[in-house]
């Protein structure tokens, strides 16, 4: 399904959602002007189509003991697979985020540590994967702008 087939309800309640899952049915209608039988509606149709693959929790990443969060660019060696650099970097826990890229860098990851020691260590291993012939890593000093997935505004 894509986002352009949505009509401007949906993409309301979809909105709705993206800033608090709990939301009841009645409180999202009360949002988006439509009863909670019609909401109910909507969403079932939305996740029969694929647009709502689940329902999450937003997590304070500090709260969590990760006080330290990293992007880091793997380069690597010939023409690796992303089949083999997703094998490899889903074993680390501390990988919330991993996306091959155009240009020079192969890989870049968001990476989140207890501390710089340990965000030290992470990048270590990284480095010493078969595949990956140096890192590149930026520590993020302030996360200034974060925001859940959500569809863009009708315009």
């Amino acid at each position: 399904m894509h986002a352009d087939r949505l009509d401007d309800l949906d993409t309301a309640i979809l909105r709705v959602l993206a800033h608090d899952a709990r939301a009841t049915f009645a409180q999202v209608g009360a949002q988006v002007a439509l009863s909670a039988p019609a909401v109910k509606r909507r969403v079932d149709r939305l996740r029969e189509r694929g647009v709502i693959r689940g329902f999450t929790v937003r997590l304070d990443p500090a709260a969590l003991g990760w006080h330290t969060e990293a992007f880091v660019e793997l380069f690597c060696h010939g023409s690796t697979s992303p089949a083999t650099m997703r094998t490899a970097v889903e074993d680390y826990p501390e990988v919330v985020a991993a996306s091959t890229v155009t240009g020079d860098v192969d890989l870049v990851l968001q990476v989140r540590a207890r501390d710089m020691r340990h965000l030290e260590r992470v990048v270590e291993q990284l480095a010493a994967e078969p595949f990956v012939s140096r890192t590149r890593s930026t520590v993020v000093l302030s996360a200034l702008v974060r925001r859940p997935d959500v569809p863009p505004a009708a315009g």
